[in-house]
């Protein structure tokens, strides 16, 4: 593109024109407007969706990056929209997705006087950012957006935020842009180490037990195709975070099942029973390992990671492998030698069938009157036949879908992993069919998580946009009732939900919905659901006081697993 002199604000459309951005979700007001009047002039090419609340606009920008790879955009103005920014974005970075921000702040000349609607949302932001600048010049804009596009999809992706003032928008500038390829004393990707590679090769040719566990990275560098070949080559059980899931179709015979406090029982056991622990793009998150002090001990472990701040922060490693997992796994694979470990897979399917027993066919095919949760995912598998892409909420909910969606194909789990952000769901399934229309996107919601950020029913009226919306009411905050149950002597303290007419409040917003009360009706039901053209509400009345099995106390080991 030439150089020509518009305004600030119209070089910030076409920095992300520049950056193949089609699609931004926001929220107008006083300090980003200039921003929103140039919108209006390119809204030909950068389609606006006006989401209900700016944090629904954060988990919109984050279920089109995760069901797509691509970065999200999210646009507030200054002030409360800012700070209503903040959970999305800290969600973003913990759970390493690549995502922009752009915020509008006052002038120049007011910053720092308490004007109308300021507020510090560099300093707010800083310690939930991969990287943020305010910028006060128009000058500044081209260079500053290519450095945010660049940080937010390099090396391990997160979050980036750009406040602009607004004088910054009215100022002139002659255009130009250039993409940024690299930053000094910015190194997004560790440079791979061959001979950690052959050592990694040599611990797992000579393993007994080895078993992996895969994590985000696996999904985020697009090395599905190279974990499936080293499972399938060496023959090594493997199992998955909850961001990991969907990296390998779950049907895979080598593929086990979760690990974490809500995991699969093999897993977590066997945990501290393999002789050696592969963890690739995963960070040995609290909720997988429990109790450090007695998690895989016996194991050596191999970190294959990208980010050397997760490398011997929670486990120690015998060998850690810098790098992106897609590179790393590429040069190990001529190493590994192909074996079945037969013997060692079927210890894995021995626990399966205890948790079989205790657990599965009790929560998939119950006995009970009242209608599982396990049994309603089980029921939306049956429809999808594992093609949806499934945006689950926070809760016990989530727990569920994660244990038994069925997945074929990668980018097909969208949650709110390490912040465990409830309210989560409803606007990142908006993000996350728009991304991939082609694609069912069905979210899995909590009747507690779904009223955090109900109000995004409208943007689903507004745009039209085809999202399946499940609400799974027990009319509890179920995950911290289970607790109270466990823990606290059943003291239900402020968690039962006496709650609304979702079905009319569904309707109220044009969007066709249906409520589950009895057994017999859930396969119509979602039946209906899947087939329908447009959004649909679903509302399933399940179990007021089931619990998630199995469960690892707080603090416990993994080998302490209960199954009731």
């Amino acid at each position: 593109m030439g150089t020509n002199k518009i305004s600030g604000a119209e070089a910030v459309i076409r920095c992300l024109l520049e950056e193949g951005v089609d699609l931004v979700y926001g929220y107008p007001g006083g300090a980003i407007m200039p921003v929103y009047d140039e919108l209006y002039k390119f809204k030909d090419q950068l389609h606006h969706v006006l989401v209900r609340h700016e944090q629904g606009a954060t988990h919109a920008a984050q279920g089109f990056a995760r069901a797509t790879g691509k970065v999200g955009v999210a646009i507030a103005t200054s002030g409360p929209g800012a700070t209503n920014l903040v959970t999305g974005i800290a969600d973003a970075q913990i759970d390493s997705t690549p995502m922009v921000c752009i915020t509008g702040q006052v002038g120049k000349h007011l910053l720092g006087s308490d004007a109308f609607q300021e507020t510090d949302i560099i300093g707010i932001s800083t310690p939930v950012t991969k990287w943020n600048y305010q910028i006060t010049e128009a000058s500044e804009i081209p260079e500053i957006i290519a450095k945010a596009f660049y940080i937010a999809r390099s090396g391990r992706p997160g979050p980036v935020l750009i406040d602009i003032t607004k004088n910054a928008q009215f100022d002139e500038i002659e255009f130009s842009y250039k993409k940024c390829t690299s930053i000094r004393s910015y190194n997004p990707k560790p440079v791979l180490n061959l001979e950690k590679v052959a050592a990694a090769a040599e611990l797992i040719n000579t393993a007994k037990k080895p078993f992996i566990i895969f994590g985000q990275g696996v999904i985020l560098s697009e090395a599905e195709a190279e974990l499936k070949a080293l499972v399938e080559k060496s023959g090594i059980p493997a199992a998955w975070t909850i961001l990991g899931l969907s990296a390998m179709p779950t049907d895979h015979p080598l593929n086990v099942g979760m690990v974490g406090m809500h995991g699969n029982y093999g897993p977590n056991v066997l945990t501290n029973e393999c002789d050696v622990l592969i963890a690739l793009g995963m960070r040995f998150d609290d909720r997988v390992t429990g109790n450090l002090a007695t998690y895989a001990k016996q194991a050596k472990v191999i970190h294959f990671e990208i980010d050397p701040a997760e490398v011997d922060k929670n486990v120690k490693t015998t060998v850690a492998v810098l790098a992106d997992v897609k590179e790393s796994l590429t040069a190990l694979l001529p190493l590994i030698e192909s074996n079945s470990h037969e013997s060692w897979h079927n210890e894995f399917k021995e626990k399966y069938e205890i948790e079989l027993e205790a657990v599965i066919n009790d929560e998939l095919k119950p006995k009970r009157e009242g209608i599982s949760m396990g049994e309603t995912i089980e029921m939306i598998n049956k429809h999808s036949k594992g093609d949806a892409i499934m945006v689950s909420d926070v809760g016990q909910h989530q727990m569920f879908a994660c244990r038994y969606a069925k997945f074929n194909s990668t980018k097909s789990n969208v949650t709110s992993g390490g912040l465990g952000t409830m309210g989560f769901a409803l606007p990142a399934a908006i993000g996350a069919k728009m991304g991939m229309p082609d694609r069912e996107v069905v979210a899995i919601i909590g009747d507690g998580g779904f009223q955090m950020t109900i109000q995004e029913l409208g943007t689903i009226f507004q745009t039209k946009v085809p999202v399946k919306i499940v609400v799974l009411n027990n009319e509890f905050l179920g995950m911290v009732r289970q607790w109270q149950q466990l823990f606290f002597d059943k003291r239900y303290a402020s968690t039962e939900m006496i709650n609304p007419n979702f079905i009319a409040i569904a309707e109220g917003y044009y969007i066709k919905a249906k409520k589950v009360t009895k057994r017999e009706d859930l396969d119509a039901a979602v039946a209906e659901m899947m087939a329908s053209k447009e959004s649909y509400f679903l509302e399933v009345m399940v179990e007021k006081e089931n619990n998630v099995f199995p469960m690892i106390p707080t603090g416990a080991s993994v080998s302490d697993i209960r199954l009731s």
